[in-house]
């Protein structure tokens, strides 16, 4: 059965590599990109996706390229503690949440790719145009640089081509673009003197205006200095049209003016912008839900299907999830084909097989999206600035603790991170197809 997946991110990547635990071999993963760099700034793995990592036996390599944060702490703008929460393996979980840099992340499962699958797994510069759905198979056209086409026929074609998806607009035409919610983002690195227990994930604000750090290293060899990831986040004046570009590097200096104020006796926010190595600008955006992800035998994973806000830190490990649970249905159809099934029944399994998945994962990526346009767990910052403006004395005479617990453990219930609930789900490793 030959695969191909379109888009080699976080979430194609890890497609291929279960897809071929899953005893999948013809695989071949086409990116739009010239070449693979590693891009971006901080993600957090919650300890659901570490889990699965773990499972492609990657668990030690991903950890080693960041830190275990220790906490997540929420605050007010004045500095004040609303809620704080142990994580990861300090919350008692077998696997722990994990701090990467996005691209270094990227690049060590495309080489893990290339290990695996053969060094032409993976085939830079194709870009996807467009899937054209045939009784027993399916032909993805793609587009070099130089404009040239490149069409290849496969029984399954998996878009991961991210937040601007070609199959997704082939597929739903009239859905319209990604939704902006008028808040801006700006993302950086910086080195900056240890806050905190070193450990520590912070957030602060409101939904009008919120800073969020946490540390992807230890200290550095300048003894009380940590490497951190930051964003801060602003509502863009009244009036202002959607950013048109992603990445846009831009002057830090209004972006301290911005957050002048925040100084707090833990963690000097308008020095940790100014000393930023780059900071990127973003648009805050998601897509609405689909009602379908199927396609003939097509499928869409990740942002291509369920683009959201990053309330909760949640978008690289559901593209996760959605990777190994695509693999874990496509094993268990094929299984039972034998070796002398013909293209009808293949067709047929491999179409069972993406329905089990878009029917695992879609509604659970919809109330997910629709938590997180409701701020998720940050929410319980936007509830103290409602109640307390001016700040408090006792959180507790704010927001009563049962309620805070709850929108933090209703959260993880809808992520699928609940400790319970993570430690007694079955494994999504399926037992190996006949190669």
């Amino acid at each position: 059965m030959k695969i191909v997946i379109a888009g080699a991110g976080i979430g194609g990547l890890v497609a291929a590599l279960s897809l071929h635990q899953a005893g999948f071999r013809d695989i071949a993963v086409y990116e739009r990109a010239a070449e693979l760099r590693p891009l971006g700034v901080g993600i957090n793995l919650l300890p659901h996706a570490v889990r699965e990592l773990t499972e492609l036996g990657l668990g030690d390599a991903v950890a080693e390229l960041g830190v275990a944060p220790s906490r997540l702490s929420y605050f007010n703008r004045l500095g004040q503690l609303i809620w704080s929460e142990p994580r990861g393996l300090d919350a008692g979980y077998a696997w722990p949440q994990l701090s990467v840099h996005r691209g270094e992340f990227q690049l060590l499962l495309a080489a893990e790719v290339a290990r695996r699958l053969g060094p032409e797994a993976i085939r830079t510069g194709h870009r996807l145009v467009s899937v054209e759905h045939g009784e027993h198979s399916e032909r993805a056209r793609f587009e070099r640089p130089d404009g040239t086409a490149h069409e290849v026929e496969a029984e399954l074609v998996v878009g991961a081509d991210g937040i601007h998806s070609a199959l997704r607009a082939q597929e739903h035409p009239d859905d319209g673009g990604p939704v902006w919610n008028g808040l801006i983002l700006w993302r950086g690195t910086a080195t900056i003197p240890t806050y905190l227990d070193g450990r520590t994930m912070i957030m602060a604000g409101d939904g009008e205006q919120k800073f969020v750090a946490y540390p992807l290293a230890g200290e550095t060899a300048e003894t009380g200095m940590t490497r951190v990831n930051f964003i801060a986040e602003r509502r863009a004046p009244e009036g202002a049209s959607e950013l048109a570009d992603w990445n846009v590097p831009i002057d830090p200096a209004p972006i301290v003016e911005r957050f002048a104020e925040w100084r707090f006796d833990w963690l000097d926010v308008p020095a940790t912008i100014a000393a930023a190595d780059e900071i990127l600008e973003y648009p805050m955006v998601d897509r609405e839900p689909l009602p379908h992800w199927r396609a003939g035998s097509s499928t869409l994973l990740g942002d291509a299907a369920h683009a959201m806000y990053p309330n909760g830190s949640n978008g690289s490990s559901q593209a996760i999830l959605d990777a190994r649970t695509l693999a874990f249905h496509l094993a268990g159809a094929v299984r039972g084909l034998g070796s002398s099934a013909g293209a009808v029944e293949t067709a047929a399994a491999v179409r069972a097989a993406l329905d089990a998945y878009e029917a695992d994962r879609r509604p659970a990526t919809a109330a997910l999206l629709a938590m997180t346009r409701q701020l998720g767990p940050e929410r319980v910052m936007q509830l103290a600035y409602e109640r307390a403006p001016e700040g408090f004395a006792d959180i507790h005479d704010v927001i009563p603790e049962a309620e805070l617990r709850e929108i933090a453990d209703a959260y993880k219930r809808a992520a699928g991170f609940h400790p319970a609930a993570l430690t007694e789900r079955a494994s999504l490793t399926p037992a190996s197809v006949e190669p």
